[in-house]
């Protein structure tokens, strides 16, 4: 797919920037705080070509963001997609990534890829903008001192819900469970073996990655008696159903909850008291790369404060860039759906890599609880 198939609404967490005219228009190149020498690399980056391959999640680029960094550097840009993790893992084994410069895995396949030894370490000294990043976001167990990856977007995982129709409020995973007759077919789940096992499993009191196979078990034998009810698994389709009355509550990432929301102020948004997921999006360069300087100009692109804000503001991402935050209304900064309180955090996981027999063991039971 290329970029000429981004431009569609795409109703994922993995929406970066809408196809709006305005979307990049209050980001004048020379009026926000950065200048052409700073996002170009240091060596010209048409030196090698004048394209720039980019494999990413749907909606995670538009036409104006894409035109804009071609006015800074004179490279088009080509952005093809993949709709998860593991497609894109499997496609970069298979050595069918080989014309990307740029790859924005999730934490957890940051990991899986520096195991597969597929990712370069970045210059320090080629990028401009890492002291923008929160602590956090700048020493993470999934990539120490983002030695091989940039984060460029965070989120939870939850369950939103329409206020008028449920009159008791979800406070975690076991209310599907509870009220399964009352939702009966007004359900769906993320379509994502990681997440909805790992939501389950934690909501018998066991770690989103369990490793433990009688745990696992649990898990899908507690899936299986849901599934009647589940009118879908699907990550994208929901707010459209949501939002028509269809569905009562869905499972969903933090930043399309906020963006349903705002379209109904009727939508409220849970994060589970027993825990979640917290996922963090990022941008790597792969040991592949053809065009390595557009590559490094691109990130430096996307650190810029400017940018960051503009797109938290807009489409409800948070942003890991402190110094963007700083930029953004109070409402934004206090949106729990947005910016989850600490101690809500506290209480996350990241999904961490698995190995092969247990990953096996996920996508067995997945495939039995998805297929029929």
């Amino acid at each position: 797919m290329t970029n000429s198939h981004l431009f569609k609404s795409n109703l994922s967490r993995r929406r970066f920037l809408q196809t709006s005219a305005a979307a990049l228009s209050g980001l004048g190149l020379s009026g926000c705080g950065w200048t052409l020498a700073q996002v170009r690399a240091e060596t010209s980056v048409q030196d090698k070509s004048n394209r720039l391959f980019i494999y990413t999640w749907a909606g995670y680029t538009d036409e104006n963001l894409l035109s804009s960094f071609t006015a800074a550097t004179g490279v088009k840009v080509i952005a093809d997609v993949f709709d998860s993790n593991e497609t894109m893992l499997n496609k970069v084994q298979a050595g069918g990534g080989n014309v990307y410069s740029i790859i924005y895995p999730s934490d957890y396949a940051v990991e899986k890829m520096q195991e597969l030894g597929v990712l370069i370490e970045l210059e320090r000294d080629r990028l401009n903008g890492l002291e923008n990043l929160l602590p956090q976001f700048r020493n993470s167990a999934y990539d120490r001192d983002n030695r091989h990856s940039v984060p460029v977007a965070w989120g939870t995982t939850g369950l939103i819900y329409n206020s008028k129709k449920l009159q008791q409020p979800p406070e975690d995973w076991d209310y599907l469970w509870k009220n399964q007759q009352q939702l009966y077919r007004r359900i769906t789940l993320i379509n994502d073996v990681r997440e909805v096992m790992g939501a389950t499993l934690r909501m018998l009191g066991y770690s989103y990655n369990s490793t433990n196979p009688q745990e696992l078990k649990q898990a899908y034998e507690k899936l299986k008696a849901l599934k009647p009810a589940i009118a879908s698994f699907t990550t994208d389709a929901w707010k459209e159903q949501i939002l028509a009355g269809d569905l009562l509550i869905a499972m969903c990432y933090s930043a399309d909850a906020a963006d349903a929301i705002s379209e109904n102020e009727d939508l409220r948004y849970v994060i589970p008291k027993s825990g979640t997921s917290l996922w963090t999006d990022t941008m790597v360069i792969p040991k592949f790369a053809p065009n390595v300087d557009a590559a490094y100009a691109w990130i430096n692109f996307m650190l810029q404060p400017a940018v960051a804000a503009s797109v938290t503001e807009r489409l409800n991402f948070a942003t890991p860039n402190k110094t963007a935050i700083k930029q953004l209304p109070t409402k934004i900064i206090n949106n729990p759906s947005i910016f989850a309180p600490e101690a809500t955090l506290a209480k996350c996981e990241r999904i961490s890599p698995l190995n092969k027999k247990i990953s096996e063991d996920y996508d067995r039971y997945w495939t039995q609880l998805t297929s029929g």
